[in-house]
């Protein structure tokens, strides 16, 4: 096992996002709300041999888990190449990708068979109308179908189903949206409403905490049990009375930047060590020239050995807090954007 490589607050570096793709085929309100965007232009993005190469200089650092993610990775031609490929790697404990379900019924097979570990399917309502307005996409029914096959398909690490709440559009789907994730074996997860990337009509009202969510639960269900364990995890986890389990992550409320251990790559190969982060570390251009594997890990050392990000709590410590970054700012810097870097 590769010795852990601690930042400036001894916080180790142990799991990677990837995005394979800037590219996604919804437009839901609270991530992509804009007409239009700034795409980062296809030869810039890595190919899976390039990703793979890079994810062995970040094991060399301690790297043990990967999350592939977009944008919405399932519109990555060929994606199960890409899962073939890492989940060989010796020094892989875990593979797991985030999707949003539309393409996922069609792939669900085909990823298992590759190796993939683990999945997470957003899914935000139970309602064809209310997908609708929140996407602007006719996509539901490919959704739910592609959350079936998923589950008769049977993914080792199992099956989690990931619900952003918005106060008055989808925070009256608490208890149907638990009862859902019962019936396909899904562990579900509510997500408070995040200020990043291009939550550009993000307001604090809209922010359904988990304190809400608890205090609901608790009335709709009785007494729930926090759940140990949760370690460098983003959800805390809870048992109801008849057993099921869920999750809350709580980054807009009550931020876990103590625990954070994740380091995200977008699909152009630029190296962010937090989802807040203004900037980040190009590394598409070393790779490409042919600098070997020490003079990459060095620079990803380098920049992790030298972190302090601390992101959701400088937000949370703000008196007049307002979406992270302006239209006009995303559209000078796309690698702002949560569907660049991968949420």
């Amino acid at each position: 096992m590769t010795a852990a490589t601690l930042d400036t607050f001894a916080r180790p570096l142990k799991h990677l996002r990837v995005s394979v793709t800037d590219r996604c085929n919804l437009r839901c309100g609270y991530c992509m709300p804009e007409a239009e965007y700034a795409w980062l232009p296809r030869p810039d993005l890595l190919t899976f041999e390039e990703l793979v190469w890079l994810a062995d200089r970040f094991a060399s650092l301690g790297v043990e888990s990967v999350r592939l993610t977009g944008g919405e990775p399932l519109v990555r031609q060929g994606l199960s190449s890409l899962v073939q490929q890492l989940s060989a790697r010796p020094w892989l404990r875990d593979l797991a990708l985030t999707t949003n379900g539309v393409l996922l019924a069609e792939q669900a097979r085909a990823l298992k068979d590759a190796g993939l570990k683990r999945l997470t399917v957003s899914l935000d309502t139970l309602v064809p109308s209310r997908f609708k307005a929140l996407t602007r996409r006719d996509s539901h029914g490919a959704v739910l179908e592609g959350i079936h096959e998923a589950a008769r398909v049977g993914f080792p690490g199992g099956l989690k189903l990931d619900t952003v709440l918005l106060r008055g559009v989808n925070d009256g789907e608490l208890v149907p949206l638990l009862d859902f994730a019962g019936l396909v074996n899904a562990e579900l997860r509510f997500i408070e409403y995040m200020d990043v990337g291009g939550a550009t009509q993000w307001r604090r009202e809209a922010v359904v905490s988990r304190a809400e969510v608890l205090e609901r639960l608790t009335q709709a269900f009785g007494r729930l049990e926090p759940l140990p364990g949760r370690g460098a995890a983003p959800a805390e986890r809870f048992r109801l009375p008849d057993g099921r389990t869920f999750g809350v992550i709580a980054s807009t409320t009550q931020p876990f930047c103590g625990a954070c251990d994740r380091a995200r790559v977008t699909a152009d190969g630029t190296f962010f060590t937090c989802l807040y982060a203004a900037t980040g570390l190009e590394l598409k251009s070393a790779l490409r020239r042919g600098d070997g594997a020490e003079a990459l890990e060095a620079l990803l050392r380098d920049r992790w050995t030298g972190r302090r990000d601390r992101g959701a709590e400088a937000r949370l410590s703000l008196s007049a807090r307002g979406p992270l970054a302006t239209t006009s700012q995303l559209k000078r810097e796309p690698r702002l954007e949560m569907h660049t870097r991968g949420g």
